[in-house]
């Protein structure tokens, strides 16, 4: 596997895969649309891809204006190979790198994305009108990459 910064370029398969994702779907494909992914691609560090033997199977996009993951999602052909943890790892090194004492996200309560963040010790502190599970992340709650 390779994690590398996004591109411009990357984005048509990232967005297929923002499309085809088991869990966390959108319930309305027009609410994230290509365009959406171009400013962060243009904000360096923030966005980055997996890749295996050439081909984009995931993506994680980090929001430093709300301190927050925007976006991690893995193809599901390719779920299980750990690409999810590197993507993860990635963005918040890249959030607490920019400064942030504590980071946050959203996902669907109960699923597997949920368990790994968790495990990557995120704390959850509460639940979204959307439902969503809120959770939190501070340096000094699990390790962070050097």
């Amino acid at each position: 596997m390779t994690l590398r910064p996004a591109t411009g370029d990357d984005i048509a398969a990232m967005h297929r895969i923002r499309l085809v994702v088991r869990e966390n779907r959108l319930d309305d494909p027009g609410r994230v649309t290509p365009a959406h992914y171009r400013p962060y691609v243009a904000e360096p560090g923030v966005s980055w891809v997996a890749e295996l033997e050439g081909h984009l199977v995931g993506f994680g996009i980090a929001d430093r204006s709300s301190r927050s993951l925007w976006a991690l999602f893995v193809d599901p052909e390719f779920e299980g190979r750990g690409l999810g943890r590197a993507l993860l790892q990635q963005l918040t090194d890249c959030l607490f790198e920019s400064g942030f004492a504590r980071i946050n996200l959203s996902t669907e309560p109960g699923t597997r994305a949920e368990r790994m963040y968790l495990a990557a010790g995120w704390t959850q502190v509460g639940v979204l009108p959307t439902g969503e599970v809120w959770l939190v992340r501070s340096p000094s709650e699990g390790p962070v990459s050097s």
